[in-house]
């Protein structure tokens, strides 16, 4: 077995997972973890390689380190902004809190990030049911004569998006007129 065709192998190797993993960080704002599947899924597929998946998982992790030396790449950035983005969307906490440990960000982060979502809003899940409601027309939006036959319906929803009980109650009791004038206040 020759080395050096195996250290050519393994730079070569090496420099295109670096170039898919460039190329995927000007399409998209990953995560640590999506990128990292991303590059071992192209290793897979593209790549007729001796390497074990363990050597591989080895060299990405090493890529990864230095994006994230660099700055091109951090959890904690892309934490914030996709709770933010899943704020504007009416998300409750519970489920940013889950989207974003799906997405493989440590908790540590995801706690700063709702801790700091809290600071900033004042009852950001009320506001985000508010916008559920508005987006999927229910609770209050719903016609006087059938918001008793939906009521069950409705709260399924809620609870679904992550919403608790009471809260859900509260929204889903409101009036078209109160629930229009907080509307205009978000």
């Amino acid at each position: 077995m020759n080395p050096t065709l195996n250290k050519n192998d393994f730079e070569e190797l090496t420099t295109n997972l670096k170039d898919l993993a460039y190329g995927y960080l000007e399409k998209y704002s990953p995560s640590k973890q999506q990128l990292k599947i991303f590059l071992l899924k192209k290793y897979l597929n593209k790549f007729n390689g001796t390497k074990s998946k363990k050597e591989v998982s080895l060299i990405i992790d090493s890529i990864i380190k230095n994006l994230e030396k660099n700055s091109l790449i951090s959890d904690e950035l892309y934490s914030e902004s996709k709770a933010r983005t899943f704020l504007r969307r009416g998300y409750s906490l519970n489920k940013i809190n889950q989207s974003l440990r799906n997405k493989g960000i440590d908790s540590e982060f995801i706690k700063k990030t709702i801790d700091k979502i809290k600071e900033e809003k004042n009852e950001p899940d009320f506001t985000s049911a508010l916008k559920l409601c508005k987006r999927r027309r229910i609770g209050p939006l719903r016609p006087t004569a059938n918001r008793e036959l939906y009521y069950k319906k409705d709260m399924g929803i809620l609870a679904r998006g992550g919403f608790s009980f009471e809260l859900s109650k509260r929204v889903l009791d409101l009036e078209i007129k109160e629930f229009n004038k907080l509307f205009k206040l978000i």
